[in-house]
C-alpha cells in the first residue's frame, strides 16, 4: 500500500499526485516508469512515467489524465488514502551525456515525462530549448518548471489561446533549420512524435521518442508493448520506452494502440469492472 501524500488538479483531466514510495524514488532514474494496480484481484495495472522524485522525503510524483476507468478512480482518491500496488521503477532510463545542443519536445501530458529528462539533460551541462504544445492554454502544463530548466521555452497552442498558435513541429523545424541541434526529445501522443521524427529526418538529428504502449506484466512477458523498431521486434517495457524515432514503425503502434479502443470507451467496460468489484466487496464483507 502506497500512500497519497497530495493531489492537484492542474486541468480539467490531468492531475499531479505525489505518492509515498522511498524505495522507488531512491533508485528512479530519468525516463523510467512506474506500474500501479488500484484492486489486486481485478485491477487494471497502467504504466505512468515518474514526473519526479524526491529522495529525502521518499516520494514520487506521477501525472495523469482522466482517460477510462481506473485513472477517473484515481483522480477520486484523496490524501491520506492508498494505492494497493505500486511496481517500479521499470524500464531503461535515459542516456544523459553532454550532447551539446538539445531540442526537448513535449505534447500535452507527454510535458510531464519529459521533465526530468530535461532537467538531467541541462544538469549534464546540454544547452536545452523546450517545445511545449497543446490544444489550448488550459492544457498546458508544468510551464515554469520547464522555464526554469530551459534556455529558452517555446510554447504552442493549436488554437492560439497561448503561445504560438502553431504545431510543435514548426518551431521544430525552425530549430532545425536555425539553431541546428545535436539532439532532439519528442514525448507525447503517438502521431506527434511520430510527426517530429519526420520533422528532424532531412536534417539528420538523433530524435528519441518515449513510447506508452498497451502493457500488462512490465516484465516484457504478455508482449502486449511490442512494437517494430527498425524492422526488429522491441519490448516497450523492457527494451524502452525510449527508442530511436527514425527506426519506429509508429504506424503499426498506432493500429495496435487501437486494438481496445471499443472496449475502454463503452458504458459495457466500465459497468462490468464496476460490477466485479461490487461482488469482490460482498465477498470481502
Amino acid at each position: 500500500m502506497k500512500k497519497i501524500l497530495s493531489k492537484i488538479q492542474l486541468s480539467e483531466e490531468v492531475y499531479r499526485m505525489e505518492i509515498e514510495a522511498p524505495l522507488i524514488a531512491e533508485e528512479r532514474k530519468p525516463g523510467q516508469f512506474i506500474i500501479l494496480q488500484l484492486d489486486t484481484d481485478f485491477g487494471e495495472r497502467v504504466p505512468l512515467t515518474i514526473a519526479d522524485a524526491d529522495p529525502v522525503k521518499g516520494s514520487i510524483t506521477i501525472i495523469f489524465q482522466t482517460v477510462g476507468n481506473t485513472t477517473h478512480r484515481l483522480a477520486a482518491l484523496e490524501p491520506g488514502e492508498a494505492i494497493e500496488n505500486v511496481l517500479g521503477p521499470l524500464g531503461q532510463p535515459t542516456h544523459i551525456e553532454n550532447f551539446g545542443k538539445v531540442v526537448c519536445v513535449g505534447g500535452g501530458i507527454g510535458t510531464a515525462p519529459l521533465h526530468p529528462i530535461a532537467q538531467a539533460l541541462k544538469q549534464a551541462g546540454n544547452q536545452v530549448k523546450t517545445i511545449i504544445g497543446a490544444r489550448n492554454r488550459e492544457l498546458i502544463i508544468m510551464e515554469e518548471e520547464m522555464r526554469e530548466i530551459a534556455d529558452e521555452l517555446i510554447i504552442c497552442t493549436d488554437d492560439g489561446s497561448y503561445g504560438r498558435k502553431a504545431l510543435v513541429t514548426q518551431p521544430l523545424k525552425e530549430l532545425c533549420e536555425e539553431w541546428k541541434p545535436d539532439m532532439v526529445v519528442a514525448i507525447g501522443p503517438p502521431i506527434m512524435m511520430k510527426f517530429c521524427a519526420e520533422t528532424t529526418r532531412p536534417y539528420g538529428v538523433y530524435t528519441i521518442v518515449s513510447l506508452n504502449t498497451i502493457m500488462v506484466d512490465g516484465t516484457g512477458m504478455c508482449g502486449g508493448c511490442r512494437v517494430s523498431v527498425g524492422g526488429k521486434t522491441k519490448f516497450v517495457c523492457v527494451d524502452g520506452p525510449e527508442f530511436d524515432g527514425h527506426l519506429v514503425d509508429f504506424d503499426n503502434m498506432m493500429l495496435r494502440l487501437g486494438t481496445y479502443r471499443n472496449q475502454e470507451a463503452s458504458d459495457h467496460h466500465k459497468c462490468h469492472i464496476d460490477l466485479q468489484l461490487d461482488e469482490l466487496e460482498a465477498k470481502k464483507a
